[in-house]
């Protein structure tokens, strides 16, 4: 099979196409032909070496995929949704993507949702797994004390992270509000649905979310910065507050003030989703087909789609990720 393989760690041009064998199934995985390969930051990560392979998982890069089941068993308990050979699916995996065939645990393919193509459908499982993890499992965005639903902050709003955010949050019934690098930036995050686009190098985030919240602050905030934005947020969150860290582009050191935990009750909490285990992801998947996937179907929300390159060219999609004026994901077609 063709495959784009990392050859060194650098910059983008290291991506090269190679022959590799197809992958051999272990139990519980499917072989799927990929059509389609989402592009991920932590795609780039590990272009440059900061991001480990798993013990186990391919080393070629690319943790998300569409395409056709072509092989692998599929009458255990891990086939949820009566896939067969030939059904259109999409998978959440640990690396193999960037490939023309992929193995995924079964536990973790998805059926394609209603109406979307398979380019679409490539752009998902990644920023879909990502966003319920963080924003619903750990950091709870539900209701308030007195039955209101609860605001969140979305950092990154036009990232392929951001504009699931957004949406998700939207059509699950929250007020959101996104930071972004720029005023253009900041109205394609609302053309989505946040309330409130901020343009984070003009405006103070925390100074808006506070006007807008009538000075409570806000209950979440997904932040896939760190740095020296994490002390600011502290300030931005509502009593008994939960910051989700997600990414580290501005830093892994920061300062808190502690006191203000204690007396606000906030919460901070990170994780990675790549190295969890198949039954966890399995849950993730099972929420996202339960209560996401219908949202598809009935329009409410929509894979947001910026530029497709040829597999061949992953190179570009690479550089075009890393200058940030994209708005949306990035796919590569097979």
């Amino acid at each position: 099979m063709k495959a784009i393989e990392i050859t060194q760690y650098g910059a983008p041009d290291v991506l090269k196409r190679a022959e590799r064998p197809r992958p051999e199934l272990k139990p519980g995985e499917v072989l799927i032909k990929v059509t389609a390969s989402g592009v991920n930051r932590p795609d780039v990560l590990q272009r440059i070496g900061q991001y480990p392979v798993p013990p186990g998982a391919s080393d070629l890069p690319g943790l998300e995929v569409a395409g056709e089941i072509v092989d692998g068993v599929l009458d255990g308990p891990d086939n949820r949704w009566g896939l067969k050979v030939g059904s259109r699916v999409c998978a959440l995996v640990q690396g193999g993507g960037y490939a023309e065939y992929c193995a995924a645990p079964l536990a973790q393919v998805l059926p394609v949702p209603q109406g979307l193509s398979d380019v679409e459908a490539a752009s998902l499982p990644e920023t879909f797994f990502t966003v319920w993890s963080n924003v619903f499992d750990r950091a709870r965005l539900g209701e308030t004390e007195s039955g209101e639903k609860e605001t969140l902050l979305v950092q990154g709003g036009t990232s392929g992270i951001g504009v699931t955010a957004i949406q998700l949050g939207v059509a699950l019934g929250h007020r959101v509000f996104a930071t972004a690098g720029s005023d253009e930036k900041a109205r394609a995050c609302e053309a989505l649905g946040a309330e409130r686009g901020i343009n984070y190098k003009t405006e103070d985030f925390v100074a808006v979310t506070k006007a807008l919240t009538g000075d409570r602050g806000v209950d979440v905030v997904l932040d896939m910065v760190g740095g020296d934005y994490l002390p600011r947020e502290v300030q931005a969150l509502a009593f008994d507050g939960r910051i989700a860290v997600i990414a580290l582009l501005g830093g892994s050191k920061a300062t808190l003030d502690m006191g203000a935990l204690l007396r606000r009750r906030l919460t901070v909490t990170g994780s990675t989703l790549r190295p969890r285990s198949v039954a966890f992801k399995a849950a993730i998947a099972q929420n996202l087909y339960e209560k996401v996937w219908p949202l598809f179907a009935a329009g409410k929300i929509r894979p947001v789609i910026y530029q497709t390159f040829p597999a061949e060219q992953a190179d570009k999609a690479h550089a075009l990720m890393e200058t940030s004026t994209h708005v949306g994901k990035i796919v590569l077609t097979w």
